[in-house]
């Protein structure tokens, strides 16, 4: 293990803190509430952003950029919204700063802003004033719109990745001509959250709806992709809003509809974020350090020479350069670490602890033997191989790991996922962990009540929750079918 990092068991918020330090992710910045990504933790979220990009393009989604500021009155317009957010925001008031007289700066008085910007928390009010301009007729339609973008919610208490006062995300915002393409954009996007956080975070999802209580503010409804950590809490890892036609009421976005009638548009708009990086570290990684899954590592592929003279490195080098070639040919990033820096088994450790898919090792008894020594991160296996066709396994296993990681994350949450109908027993489950399916009667006082009592919420209603007369856990009113509670982050 490595030295000094805590156990998972011991103290698990400690423990995560130390691997996005340890493994050179992420660190806090100057300014309370705010990270700085550092190139290795930036290199996974741009490794995460290609694919989701390529996934929302080649669902006819176009990426724009619009204003940081909102003005007050934008965010004022949909009652909601403005309520949902209003503790959150950052507001700009001045814009120009004075000599104080003193060596310093002040803020000068007589440059106050007529009306005060809000750095944008979400982008619907800006967007949304935008397409009004942009739509006239039913042949504008559908508007299907992404922006990369940094957003602001003043956050009180904080965490790298999880909860951050500024973070970085995708928003996407979709105008149609109906109600039913808007619903099908929701559930799409979803569909494709759902899809990315398993088959490239490795993480399964539970897809469902948010109850009135957790719905986005200004949605009609709202849909969700939830994951279980390794703690046994929740992580909501990416949201999709049905907005209906309240967003375009606000900004009286007005279309001439193909009976020739005026219609307000239908809209979404749907996000992920940089928590996302903080699932993937909570979801997979051990008390070695983090674990990736290989198509989300910076490097898929370590190679690390074991040698005493530089003759030993040169012939170590000449059986490496064609395998590294094959690998990046084949779009595997691989890593051929012959720096004399530091000594092979530091960089075992280092490479282990920022979470390598695989490792190669090669001395100068493994060339005499015509083998290599493969070792894996997710298992913390080795095993020795032919140099020969080395390669063409590694290509194997990078896909065997990805499903490796994939099923151990399931079998965790299966194994944490509760049916409880006993309000005792609920509470005792909630207190431990995991994923608590259990009746509740439909009402918000209810839902308030149970989150008052033990500090779980109605995670989602999940979408394949099958009807099953029940009774609720905590009034015993009837209830058609179970939702998932749990304490998260």
């Amino acid at each position: 293990m490595s030295k000094g990092l805590p156990k998972r068991s011991e103290n698990y918020s400690e423990w995560y803190n130390e691997i996005v330090k340890r493994a050179d992710l992420a660190e806090n910045s100057a300014v309370r509430g705010c990270m700085v990504i550092k190139p290795y933790g930036f290199a996974i979220w741009e490794k995460m952003q290609r694919a989701l990009d390529d996934m929302f393009k080649a669902t006819g989604h176009q990426n724009a950029y619009f204003p940081l500021f909102v003005p007050r009155s934008f965010l004022e317009k949909e009652e909601e919204h403005a309520e949902g957010f209003a503790k959150e925001c950052a507001v700009v008031t001045h814009y120009r700063l004075k000599a104080d007289g003193e060596g310093g700066l002040m803020v000068d008085p007589n440059a106050k802003l007529e009306e005060e910007l809000i750095i944008r928390p979400t982008s619907e009010t800006v967007i949304w004033n935008a397409y009004k301009n942009w739509i006239q007729s039913w042949r504008d339609l559908p508007i299907l719109v992404n922006q990369w973008a940094n957003v602001v919610r003043w956050e009180m208490r904080t965490r790298i990745f999880l909860r951050t006062a500024e973070f970085l995300w995708q928003e996407g915002h979709t105008a149609h001509a109906t109600e039913k393409e808007a619903i099908a954009e929701t559930e799409q996007m979803l569909d494709i959250y759902a899809d990315f956080a398993e088959n490239w975070m490795a993480l399964p999802v539970i897809k469902g709806m948010k109850t009135p209580n957790e719905r986005f503010a200004g949605a009609v409804e709202t849909y969700c992709i939830e994951g279980l950590m390794q703690d046994g809490k929740a992580l909501q890892c990416g949201t999709s809003h049905f907005l209906g036609q309240n967003f375009a009421k606000s900004f009286d976005v007005k279309f001439v509809n193909k009976e020739n009638q005026l219609e307000y548009a239908w809209a979404t708009s749907w996000g992920v974020s940089t928590r996302l990086m903080g699932a993937l570290i909570m979801a997979h990684s051990d008390d070695n350090g983090l674990v990736l899954p290989p198509k989300l590592a910076p490097i898929q592929v370590v190679i690390v020479p074991i040698y005493k003279s530089p003759e030993d490195l040169a012939a170590i080098s000449e059986k490496v350069e064609p395998i590294v070639k094959e690998l990046k040919a084949a779009g595997i990033s691989v890593k051929f670490d012959d720096s004399d820096n530091q000594r092979s088994g530091w960089k075992f450790a280092e490479y282990e602890l920022r979470g390598v898919p695989i490792r190669l090792g090669l001395g100068m008894r493994d060339l005499e033997n015509g083998t290599i020594e493969v070792a894996r991160r997710d298992t913390l296996t080795k095993e020795s191989m032919p140099i020969d066709g080395v390669a063409e396994s590694v290509k194997i296993l990078l896909d065997k790991i990805q499903a490796s990681v994939y099923q151990r994350a399931l079998e965790f949450r299966d194994t944490n996922t509760f049916p409880v109908d006993d309000w005792d027993e609920f509470c005792d489950r909630v207190e431990k962990g995991g994923f608590v399916l259990a009746h509740w009667d439909g009402t918000s006082e209810t839902e308030e009540q149970i989150k008052e009592k033990t500090k779980a919420t109605i995670r989602c209603i999940p979408l394949n929750a099958p009807v099953e007369d029940g009774k609720c856990i905590l009034t015993g009113n009837a209830s058609d079918k179970r939702v998932l509670f749990a304490k998260a982050y």
